[in-house]
């Protein structure tokens, strides 16, 4: 048996190597949990997806997703217990909206620091039914507790037709890559929070409420599960480069990027602050957009259903046959890198 400290605090035992959580980083936490779990038979959503599905019979699916808010990592500073018990929600629905699937009913379990106040619990559940009614969903349930930081742990349950289920493999060379929206804002915000950008007042609150006030992207994750047009779709909320690479291991391709999908208040302070907008648009995180590829037969099927819930698809690029990651620039081809956010690591816009 061979026994030793190395420089990076690790412990070799034989051949195993004893990491702590911050050295393996979140992705290799849940590799190693999920090497220990028996897989359940004719499992629906592989491990990996953004949530979990058991056949209910008759072409039925029970939906579920489970994601927790932790108080010193999703919390920035001056959010509210309110805002903070919302955005526990948004999370949740975030990823039924990218299989298509409305959700119906949560359960949250709640640690609350002993010295919250009264006020702030009120908060807290007025913000978790400010989500779920938003979204169409109600509260019916969950679990208090004593933590040292504020907990909030929900799960959200619905139901979809099988057929209706979107996934994150199913793409193909020559499928349009989409998104629901513009990205950039939470990062830059991010930047603001922590005193290291100073913007105008109006133009701050209005990056801020990417913060405050996220919003998942439910209908239009619904209208486009109708239309059948999507062959690929995940949520956006560890960045855009990191959601591209998820799609591209489940589905075996690659991506061409033709255009970053910035937000104008992303753009304009990056031009006057001289910040790299695509690194901010690219690898941020903390957007709640869809990203999805889409049948180009079907693509006009497609932007009509988006339109009709008055939201937007923004055609950003194509899949490809070759699995690399690249976004074009004129005659140029730029890598875009692995990388968004992960807990137990620093947050890129940190860096």
């Amino acid at each position: 048996m061979h026994l030793r400290n190395s420089d990076n605090n690790s412990i070799l035992l034989g051949e195993r190597r004893l990491s702590s959580a911050r050295e393996l980083g979140e992705r290799k936490i849940i590799e190693l949990i999920i090497n220990a779990l028996d897989r359940m038979p004719n499992m629906v959503l592989p491990f990996g997806d953004d949530a979990s599905a058991v056949d209910i019979g008759h072409g039925q699916l029970a939906v579920v997703k489970a994601d927790m808010l932790v108080g010193k990592t999703d919390v920035p500073p001056n959010m509210t217990a309110r805002q903070a018990a919302r955005k526990a929600v948004v999370m949740n629905v975030s990823d039924l909206a990218a299989k298509g699937v409305q959700p119906l009913a949560l359960l949250a379990s709640i640690g609350i620091p002993p010295d919250y106040k009264q006020v702030e619990i009120e908060q807290i559940a007025a913000g978790l039914n400010d989500g779920a009614r938003e979204y169409g969903a109600y509260v019916i349930g969950g679990d208090t507790n004593e933590a040292s930081d504020l907990l909030i742990d929900c799960l959200v349950f619905g139901i979809c037709r099988r057929k209706d289920l979107m996934t994150r493999s199913g793409a193909k060379p020559g499928d349009i890559l989409a998104v629901t929206g513009r990205f950039g804002n939470p990062a830059v915000g991010l930047k603001i929070l922590l005193g290291t950008l100073e913007v105008q007042p109006k133009l701050k609150e209005r990056v801020l409420k990417s913060i405050y006030s996220p919003n998942a992207r439910l209908k239009e994750g619904l209208a486009l599960a109708k239309a059948g047009a999507v062959t690929a779709s995940i949520d956006s909320s560890d960045g855009l480069a990191w959601s591209l690479y998820e799609l591209s291991k489940m589905s075996g391709l690659g991506f061409i990027l033709e255009t970053v999908p910035i937000a104008a208040e992303t753009q304009l302070i990056a031009k006057t602050h001289n910040l790299d907008a695509n690194s901010l648009a690219l690898y941020g995180g903390e957007e709640y957009e869809l990203v999805v590829t889409v049948n180009p037969r079907k693509w006009r099927k497609a932007c009509m259903a988006i339109e009709k819930v008055d939201g937007e698809l923004l055609q950003i690029g194509v899949a490809a046959k070759e699995t690399k990651i690249v976004l074009r620039s004129g005659k140029e081809e730029l890598q875009v890198e692995p990388r968004g956010w992960e807990h137990f690591r620093l947050h890129p816009t940190q860096k």
